[in-house]
């Protein structure tokens, strides 16, 4: 089985003692292909070497509605130069966050129409950080004509999740669907099309059940992926195979 990983800052701080040993492991566990988005200018660089280090890592880059406090006036600039020089797969995480109090609604949402012309104008898929806003940015999608992308821990209801169908999205799951307590989610993506599924970790977050505290691997893919195979009563070959292929289609690989 080839596997992707969806969704994983392996760029971060958490990875750098053994990040090596991490890939190494993911290829013996079948994970070949992960795929890192970026969250600010601070960390642009930084993610920007590390992919191209390794032939198993693609490049997104955005700016995450969680570091407002990070943006400054001309990223947004410099976004488009980095997205013109290193031709990312996506522009991303990007999205909106109205979860935390005192959040600057205004303020993301203006990044976040900046970042979608950005997409519009490179022809390119975005990944989406989408929290208590999903109303709000199929709003905004549907005045846009992005190329599509992949919603990051899509947790929303089914009604929403065929809005984003229609715009050409896929749903990122992971980590949480292994809780007992996660019915809901559990019930979304057993009723979700599984050609409008991929599979991430959000790693070094999103912990799986039972390993609260520690941190997050994209070695937990295989763990992910057989959790949805019990649950929709699928084979986990086939859930691989189908979702490998939803990646590989909507970022034009092989």
């Amino acid at each position: 089985m080839s596997l992707i990983d969806s969704h994983c800052h392996l760029d971060f701080a958490d990875f750098d003692p053994d990040r090596h040993r991490v890939l190494q492991r993911c290829t013996e566990l079948g994970v070949a292909h992960i795929i890192i988005p970026g969250v600010s200018r601070q960390s642009w660089s930084r993610l920007i070497t590390i992919c191209d280090q390794y032939e198993q890592l693609s490049l997104a880059l955005g700016m995450h509605p969680m570091f407002m406090h990070e943006h400054q006036a001309d990223d947004i600039h410099i976004l488009t130069q980095l997205i013109e020089q290193h031709q990312p797969i996506a522009v991303g995480e990007i999205g909106l966050d109205f979860y935390f109090p005192g959040h600057d609604k205004a303020a993301q949402t203006t990044l976040f129409e900046a970042q979608i012309e950005l997409a519009q104008q490179f022809d390119l898929p975005v990944i989406l950080h989408v929290r208590k806003a999903h109303d709000e940015v199929l709003k905004l999608l549907r005045r846009a004509s992005v190329k599509g992308g992949i919603v990051h821990a899509f947790n929303g209801s089914m009604q929403q999740a065929e809005f984003y169908m229609q715009q050409g999205f896929l749903f990122g799951v992971g980590g949480a669907l292994t809780y007992p307590r996660a019915q809901k989610l559990q019930a979304l993506f057993t009723e979700l099309p599984l050609e409008s599924i991929v599979l991430e970790t959000d790693s070094p977050d999103m912990p799986l059940a039972g390993h609260q505290g520690e941190r997050n691997s994209p070695e937990s893919i295989p763990t992910i992926l057989e959790t949805l195979a019990e649950l929709r009563q699928e084979t986990a070959e086939h859930i691989a195979t189908v979702t490998t292929a939803n990646c590989n289609s909507l970022f034009g690989w092989h």
